[in-house]
């Protein structure tokens, strides 16, 4: 097994820098898509690593499952640091599985709470209106999704403006930019060092939606007015999105960052950077990480599993 089960733990590290470039200079769609499977793919190679520290960390413990040949020394000396790291990575875990469940049971809630406000509506109509006067709106993912939309909001907005707010949200549903949202937010709690992915997922999905809306609309400027406005009435004092942790059409910002950005001409489109560029380099280090830490954790765990099947007579 080696370094090697060490390794997952650290290549997060090489994703860094994707993810500041990738939100700046590659078109969001492109961007969410990229950071997302990097984050997922580090969190599964963090988590098997973590794994494996834990079966390693649990063979000294009195009673454990292991076979009893697990703890001959020739064993524990072909696995480095089994007991101060082995330990350590029982903690590790347990903290991840904990926030992971949190995190779900986080998700779960919020959708549940907002099926509950639309109790009482038609369950056809794909756009519901809460009679609230607090400012919100929201896609509900569900089969179907829908659109949740508060009068507040609306009595904010000019007809023009309600239309950019609608398709925002609808792309928000057609592009299921909710699972990008809980994949990174699992990934982070796996690792910290994927925390700056989770952030720009988030910002690059609200990019996204906002280009699906201009083009729907057909008038960017339209677009940048309407997100900027819409951000301004929710930070009305008692403002609270009915959805909160949802795909919000004001959140999540930095609003004038997105603002900035429908202002000027449409995102890079023609797919990958080069290579030669600061985001094509950043992106070649992050896939080269990414492979690293899945190969590395996948040969850890064969390593462990031929030391354990050579420790077991059958």
């Amino acid at each position: 097994m080696g370094v090697f089960v060490f390794l997952p733990l650290v290549l997060p590290l090489t994703a860094l820098p994707v993810a500041r470039l990738a939100e700046q200079h590659l078109h969001p769609r492109t961007a969410a898509r990229l950071l997302t499977a990097i984050a997922a793919v580090m969190a599964a190679s963090c988590a098997i690593s973590l794994c494996l520290l834990f079966v390693v960390g649990t063979a000294h413990l009195a009673g454990n499952p292991l076979p009893d040949t697990w703890s001959d020394p020739e064993v524990r000396d072909a696995v480095p640091y089994h007991r101060t790291v082995g330990s350590a990575a029982i903690v590790a875990l347990l903290a991840v599985l904990v926030a992971c469940a949190r995190t779900v049971r986080r998700h779960l809630r919020v959708r549940a709470h907002s099926r509950e406000a639309l109790r009482g509506l038609p369950a056809g109509e794909a756009v519901a209106v809460l009679p609230d006067e607090r400012p919100y709106a929201y896609a509900l993912p569900g089969a179907p999704g829908r659109v949740v939309v508060s009068t507040g909001m609306l009595a904010g907005l000019t007809p023009e403006e309600q239309r950019v707010l609608l398709a925002h949200e609808r792309a928000h549903l057609t592009h299921r930019h909710h699972r990008y949202l809980l994949a990174t937010q699992l990934a982070a709690c796996v690792n910290p060092c994927l925390r700056p992915l989770r952030q720009a997922v988030a910002y690059s999905t609200e990019r996204w939606a906002d280009e699906e809306a201009a083009q729907r609309v057909g008038d960017r400027r339209l677009t940048a007015r309407a997100v900027a406005r819409a951000a301004l009435i929710s930070a009305a004092p008692g403002a609270g999105p009915h959805g909160a942790g949802l795909a919000a059409f004001a959140a999540p910002g930095p609003v004038p960052r997105r603002v900035a950005a429908l202002l000027t001409p449409g995102p890079y489109t023609s797919g990958w950077p080069p290579v030669h560029s600061r985001t094509g380099l950043a992106t070649v280090v992050a896939a080269a990480g990414t492979a690293a830490s899945a190969m590395s954790s996948l040969n850890a765990a064969v390593a462990l599993l031929l030391l354990l099947k050579a420790a077991t007579p059958l």
